[in-house]
């Protein structure tokens, strides 16, 4: 993530438990992370999802068109940013139940957190 008018310095300071950003700056944060994911990991067969801000599919395989795709990762914007940054591992935000991943794909996701 880069830090387009401080933004990052915000969500960092958040997530090691300073103020919250405004909206506008966690969604920034949050798109501009899902993006780097689908930069590193190209592809449709799994969605990542952090409601309300957005979506991406990626890593290489099956593609998926319509319905529920059968992998999916889905965490609050909190927990995938920390993902995202390193301040949070898979395994943890897994065993508590921050992140949701079901399908036989959706842990290959796992290998490209913390985003470079």
């Amino acid at each position: 993530m880069t830090d387009a008018g401080g933004g990052l310095a915000e969500v960092l300071a958040w997530l090691d438990g300073g103020p919250a950003p405004e909206r506008p700056v966690l969604r920034a944060a949050v798109k501009e992370s899902l993006a780097a994911l689908a930069v590193a990991a190209p592809g449709r067969s799994v969605e990542v999802r952090v409601p309300p801000f957005g979506a991406v599919q990626c890593i290489p395989g099956p593609r998926h068109t319509r319905g529920t795709p059968p992998n999916v990762v889905e965490a609050d914007p909190r927990t995938w940013l920390a993902l995202a940054t390193g301040r949070v591992s898979w395994d943890d935000a897994l065993a508590d139940g921050s992140v949701r991943a079901s399908g036989a794909r959706a842990g290959d996701v796992r290998g490209l957190l913390p985003l470079g």
